[in-house]
C-alpha cells in the first residue's frame, strides 16, 4: 500500500522539539513539494517549539497545560503567527486524528505516546512509529487497532526500519512463510560496552547519557547505556514483525553502521547499512515506497574499515534478560517493565540510584506485580500504575 504523492502530504509531529521530531522536520523541510507541517506538539520546551512554530507555521501546535498554552499563545501573537494552540492528551489526539492529516510522526517518548498514537492508528492514518513504548504497552491491541483500521504503520527506530527494509513485501503471511529464520537486532552496546562490571555503580547520567554514535534524549541515552532500549526493541520487534521472541537475536556491533539484519532459511542474510543518522529511516518511512533525499552523507565504508560483531554481556547488560522475560510472559510482563523502567531511569536521572539499581529495581517489580492479561486500554494503563505504584515504593523502601 503506498501514499499519494499527486499532492502535498500533511504532516503532524508529536514530539517536535526532540531528537526526533527535529530530524523530522529537517528532512520535511527539504521537500517543500511533498510535505507540510499541520501539528506540532512539545512538552517542556516551549521556546523551541514557538521557533518551530514561527520556521514551520503549522495550523496548530499542542502544549501539556494551560499554563504553558498561555505563555506560547501570547509568543505566537507577538510574532504575528496564526497558529492555534491546544493543550493536554485531548489536544495531542486531536492532532493525531485530524481529518487533514495524511501522516503522524509518533515520537512522544514513554506511556504519554500511547493515548495520541493510538487516534493516528483508530483514524487510518499513516503512522511513523517512533514511540516503541506504545506497543510494548499494549501490543495485541494497538496491531488489532492497526489491522482494524487499516492505518498504514511504518517502524521508525534505525533497528526496526532496517528490518522491514530487509523484509520481502507479504512479510505480513507470516516469518516462516517468507523464509525467515531469526531477526537479528543490532545494538551499539552504548557507552559502558566494556566498563568493567565493578566500575558501573559509579558511573554518572553524564557519562550514561554520551553515547558514542547516537545523539538522543537523555531518558533513551540511559536506555541504550543499559540495554534496556535494546530490550524494549526486541519486545516492539515481536508485534511488528510477529516473531516470538526466540526468533529475535541481539548482536552488539559496536560500529552501529548495520542497523539489523535478517536470516533466511537458504543461508541468505539481508542487512540494511548506513551513517548512524535518524534521517535516514524517517524519510525511508516518510517517502515508502518512493526513496528521497534526507540530508544523510553516503556511507563511506573505507574510513570504516571494519565492522565487529560480539554477544550481549549477560551479567553487565541485566535489563536485556529482563525484557526477554517480559516478552515470553506476553500480557501485562511488558507494560510493567516499561513503567518501572521508566521510574528507574528517571531516579537514576535524579541521582537517587545508582546504575545497576535501575535492573535491580525493574526486577523486583517485576517479581512483585502478577502478569495478567489486558483486554482493554483501561486495563494497560491500570498495569502501568500498578507498576508504577510499586516502583515509588521501592524508592521510598530504601531511602531514596
Amino acid at each position: 500500500m503506498g501514499c499519494d504523492v499527486s499532492a502535498v502530504q500533511r504532516i503532524t509531529v508529536l514530539g517536535a522539539t526532540g531528537s526526533i521530531g527535529l530530524s523530522t522536520l529537517d528532512v520535511i523541510a527539504r521537500h517543500p513539494e511533498r510535505y507540510q507541517v499541520f501539528a506540532l506538539s512539545g512538552y517542556s520546551r516551549i521556546d523551541e517549539l514557538l521557533a518551530l512554530c514561527v520556521q514551520h507555521r503549522p495550523a496548530y501546535a499542542v502544549v501539556p497545560n494551560g499554563e504553558s498554552a498561555a505563555r506560547l499563545r501570547a509568543a505566537l501573537a507577538a510574532a504575528g503567527s496564526s497558529t492555534e494552540v491546544l493543550e493536554g492528551e485531548a489536544g495531542l489526539c486531536a492532532i493525531a486524528s485530524a481529518p487533514e492529516v495524511d501522516a503522524v510522526m509518533a515520537a512522544i517518548v514513554g506511556a504519554a505516546g500511547l493515548r495520541p498514537t493510538l487516534a493516528a492508528v483508530e483514524a487510518g492514518k499513516k503512522v511513523l512509529l517512533a514511540n516503541k513504548e506504545a506497543l510494548v504497552m499494549s501490543g495485541a491491541l494497538f496491531m488489532d487497532a492497526v489491522r482494524q483500521s487499516g492505518a498504514v504503520l511504518l517502524p521508525i527506530d534505525s533497528e526496526h526500519n532496517a528490518i522491514f527494509q530487509c523484509l520481502p513485501a507479504d512479510y505480513g503471511r507470516g516469518l516462516n512463510q517468507v523464509g525467515v529464520r531469526r531477526i537479528l537486532l543490532t545494538a551499539s552496546g552504548g557507552p559502558f560496552r566494556e566498563t568493567p562490571q565493578a566500575g558501573l555503580a559509579d558511573v554518572t547520567p553524564e557519562q550514561a547519557c554520551a553515547h558514542p554514535n547516537w545523539s538522543m534524549g537523555r531518558k533513551i541515552s540511559v536506555d541504550s547505556a543499559s540495554m534496556m532500549n535494546k530490550g524494549l526493541e526486541l519486545i516492539e520487534a515481536c508485534w511488528l514483525f510477529d516473531a516470538a521472541p526466540a526468533k529475535v537475536e541481539v548482536v552488539v556491533h559496536p560500529q552501529s553502521v548495520i542497523h539489523s539484519l535478517v536470516d533466511y532459511v537458504d543461508g541468505s542474510v539481508l542487512a540494511q547499512l548506513g551513517n548512524p543518522d535518524m534521517r535516514t529511516p524517517i524519510a525511508n518511512a516518510l517517502a515508502w515506497p518512493e526513496r528521497i533525499d534526507s540530508g544523510v552523507a553516503p556511507l563511506d565504508l573505507f574510513a570504516i574499515a571494519r565492522l565487529d560483531f560480539q554477544a550481549p554481556d549477560a551479567l553487565r547488560f541485566p535489563c536485556l534478560r529482563l525484557a526477554r522475560q517480559a516478552a515470553e510472559a506476553g500480557n501485562s510482563a511488558p507494560a510493567v517493565l516499561n513503567a518501572a523502567n521508566e521510574i528507574a531511569v528517571e531516579a537514576f536521572l535524579e541521582r537517587r540510584i545508582r546504575f545497576p539499581e535501575i535492573a535491580g529495581m525493574i526486577e523486583q517489580v517485576l517479581e512483585q506485580e502478577p502478569v495478567v492479561p489486558l483486554p482493554s486500554l483501561e486495563a494497560v494503563f491500570a498495569a502501568d500504575q500498578r507498576a508504577r505504584e510499586l516502583s515509588r515504593e521501592w524508592l521510598r523502601r530504601h531511602g531514596r
